[in-house]
């Protein structure tokens, strides 16, 4: 009898454990499924509420899908009242700079979106500035260097010293030209000219219509010139000077409660641990990222990485011409 007595109440402590664990187990799945719903209902900015959204547009321009699919997802936000586009880059690749410029002006049809500069908005980061309805920078910025360029290393002296040759057989004189193999021809430079030309005009166009300007005005602020704030404010380049309070106030004239917060929509993290953004951040908290840019940057070698047309503002080049 002790012996059954003793069974029975093994069971019901069994039970009792298998109950505590299974409602246990159903309030980890219930939080769970109304975290990944929160989550994805803020559109992964940490607030469930109306508000502004902020987009950094930073370094160097190239062609980023993740930053066109974030610009995606706040348009079609209902808790983004408003948008800040903050800008701080010396410009990228002229494609780059075009598929941003056309994902705001997409948002900018559904929601009110104003520009802020910070230390820089050169070449593609003043494209990408110029797509929303209103620029907002400090007197001190630099704005400006309208323009396109196409670069292209020469190691022919190099390969000489060395006793290097390279030969090929071609199906047209100008097919893969410019090579940094070979000295360039005449012919070579009108082709690489015209197309910077083509897209030059591109871009001219853009700031004449995006600025109201005429065409003239628009060409001549399109030398390549940079200006301080306060000259681009003279010169119709930027509509206000400021910092993010008076981008906000911009925003409050278009109809968005100037009293809601200013929230940042951050990347996304699209991976695992190892996954190669993961691998990307790791870099970035060890600072090898950094320090990469910075060897780059320092050798002049950071527009050889661009593939294609670029616009960048390039100061040591301007510091060499004087």
């Amino acid at each position: 009898m002790a012996g059954r007595a003793d069974d029975l109440i093994d069971r019901r402590r069994l039970r009792r454990k298998l109950s505590f664990w299974r409602v246990a187990a159903i309030l980890l799945v219930a939080a769970i499924v109304v975290g990944a719903t929160s989550y994805f209902w803020r559109g992964a900015t940490g607030t469930a509420v109306g508000h502004i959204a902020r987009i950094n547009v930073h370094g160097t321009i190239t062609d980023d899908q993740e930053l066109l699919d974030r610009l995606e997802r706040v348009r079609e936000s209902p808790l983004v009242r408003g948008v800040v586009i903050h800008v701080n880059s010396p410009g990228g690749t002229a494609a780059g700079g075009e598929a941003i410029f056309e994902e705001i002006r997409k948002l900018a049809a559904e929601k009110p979106v104003v520009a802020q500069v910070g230390t820089l908005a050169a070449s593609a980061g003043y494209m990408v500035a110029s797509a929303a309805d209103h620029i907002v920078a400090r007197q001190s910025s630099i704005v400006g260097s309208i323009g396109v360029l196409l670069q292209y290393p020469d190691v022919t002296g190099l390969m000489e010293n060395l006793g290097i040759g390279v030969d090929g057989v071609k199906s047209s004189p100008l097919k893969g030209e410019p090579s940094p193999f070979t000295p360039t021809t005449e012919d070579e430079r009108a082709m690489i000219r015209a197309m910077v030309m083509d897209s030059y005009d591109w871009f001219v166009g853009l700031v004449e219509d995006r600025r109201a300007m005429s065409r003239q005005e628009a060409l001549a602020l399109s030398d390549g010139s940079i200006f301080t704030g306060r000259q681009a404010l003279e010169s119709r380049l930027i509509d206000t000077l400021g910092g993010e309070d008076e981008a906000v106030a911009w925003l409050a004239t278009r109809g968005v409660d100037g009293e809601l917060s200013v929230v940042e929509w951050k990347p996304t993290n699209q991976g695992g641990w190892f996954s190669f953004g993961s691998q990307a951040s790791i870099a970035g908290l060890l600072g090898v990222d950094r320090l990469v840019d910075d060897l780059l940057t320092r050798a002049g070698l950071e527009p050889l990485f661009l593939d294609g047309l670029v616009a960048v503002w390039q100061p040591r080049a301007s510091l060499k011409a004087d």
